[in-house]
């Protein structure tokens, strides 16, 4: 039989309330890379076996990759989207200039490498667009790669034709 004060039991149920706090998302981590020479921010991405440095500055909108303009290194719609995707995301289509040199692998390679590139520059440049650019996959390295050719296949998991006779 319990001989505790239900006035004192009512205090201590009344102070083991809890209180609701209001989560803020963790920034994005990242580093500014800056080139000190001409003051452009720096980014760069791999997909595939594609590699692309880029460079960002404010100005007026234009995209030249490997000194052509996106247009005509990409004639594929959907590579010209996968370039574009970070700036539409981030908010500065029309207000940075980017310059890419890209190197190894075919289009859809080159166009991730791009895209991730300008993702980390733009993250480089206004760390306030982190989470837009990290919620649409921009900073997400994509880990897929060819399968390499083993011995005793025809490719990485071809066989021999299997022949009953």
């Amino acid at each position: 039989m319990s001989t505790a004060d239900p006035q004192t039991e009512d205090t201590a149920v009344a102070t083991t309330t809890t209180e609701t706090v209001e989560a803020t998302p963790a920034p994005v981590e990242h580093v500014v890379k800056t080139d000190p020479k001409t003051g452009e921010h720096l980014g760069t991405g791999r997909r595939k076996s594609g590699v692309a440095r880029v460079r960002v500055k404010a100005g007026s909108g234009k995209i030249t990759i490997n000194d052509r303009e996106l247009s005509e290194y990409f004639p594929h719609e959907q590579d010209q989207n996968a370039v574009m995707a970070p700036i539409r995301d981030s908010g500065y289509e029309g207000k940075i200039d980017v310059r890419i040199l890209v190197t190894g692998g075919g289009p859809t390679g080159q166009s991730g490498a791009c895209r991730m590139g300008l993702g980390r520059a733009l993250l480089s440049m206004d760390a306030g667009v982190g989470h837009q650019l990290k919620d649409n996959g921009h900073l997400t390295r994509d880990s897929r790669m060819k399968e390499r050719k083993k011995y005793g296949l025809h490719g990485a998991r071809r066989g021999t034709q299997f022949s009953k006779r």
